[in-house]
C-alpha cells in the first residue's frame, strides 16, 4: 500500500510539473521582439495535432507521432526553453536524462511509457519519430506565419530554418501551403468569402 501511495504522490507530482509548460514561455520568440510569445504548452498541444495529422498523411501510426509530440518538450520544465543561439555556450543533459528525473517517482508503467515515447523521440530512427520532428518544426513555421501576419517582420529566419529542416513530403507540402495562405483563410469558406 506504501509503494501504491508513493507511486500516486509521484504521478500526480509530475501531472503538477507539467502544468510549468502552461506558463513557460518559449523564449526564442524574444529575439524577434515578441515579448509574449506562446507557452510551451500551447507549442506541445500544436504540435501533437500537426504530428497525428503528418502522421495520417505519411501512412505511420498517428498515436505514437502525436504522443512523441506531446512530450518532446517536457524537459523544458527543468532546463527552460534554451533558443538555439543558446545551446551553444551551454551543457544541458541530454534530454532522456532529465526525462529519467522527472519520472523516477511515478508508477512504474508511466516511468518505463514516458521513458520510452522520449527515447523513440530523440533516436530519430523511425518514421514516427522523423515525423514528429517534422511536426516540431511545422508548427514553429506556422507561428512564425501567424506572428508575421501579425505585424512581426523579424521571423523570417524561423520561416526558412524550420522549413529547410522538414524531411517528410506531408511537412513540405503543408508548409508551402501555410506559407501561400494567412493564417485566417480558413474562416473564409465558414463566412460565405
Amino acid at each position: 500500500m506504501a509503494d501504491e501511495t508513493a507511486n500516486a504522490q509521484g504521478t500526480a507530482a509530475f501531472i503538477f510539473e507539467m502544468g510549468v509548460m502552461k506558463q513557460a514561455k518559449r523564449t526564442g520568440w524574444w529575439f524577434t521582439g515578441n515579448n509574449n510569445p506562446e507557452s510551451i504548452a500551447d507549442h506541445s498541444f500544436r504540435v501533437g495535432i500537426i504530428g497525428a495529422v503528418l502522421a495520417m498523411m505519411e501512412g505511420v501510426d498517428p498515436a505514437k507521432v502525436a504522443l512523441m509530440c506531446l512530450f518532446h518538450d517536457t524537459q523544458e520544465t527543468r532546463i527552460g526553453d534554451i533558443p538555439h543561439i543558446g545551446r551553444r555556450y551551454i551543457d544541458v543533459v541530454d534530454n532522456v536524462d532529465v526525462t529519467a528525473d522527472q519520472v523516477a517517482r511515478v508508477h512504474p508503467a508511466v516511468r518505463s511509457g514516458v521513458l520510452r515515447v522520449v527515447e523513440a523521440y530523440e533516436a530519430n530512427d523511425t518514421p514516427e519519430a522523423i515525423v514528429a520532428k517534422d511536426a516540431d518544426k511545422l508548427e514553429c513555421l506556422v507561428q512564425a506565419v501567424e506572428y508575421r501576419a501579425q505585424g512581426n517582420t523579424l521571423v523570417q529566419d524561423w520561416i526558412d530554418t524550420s522549413l529547410a529542416s522538414l524531411k517528410t513530403a506531408s511537412a513540405q507540402a503543408l508548409a508551402e501551403a501555410a506559407l501561400n495562405m494567412t493564417p485566417l483563410d480558413w474562416r473564409k469558406k465558414f463566412l460565405g468569402q
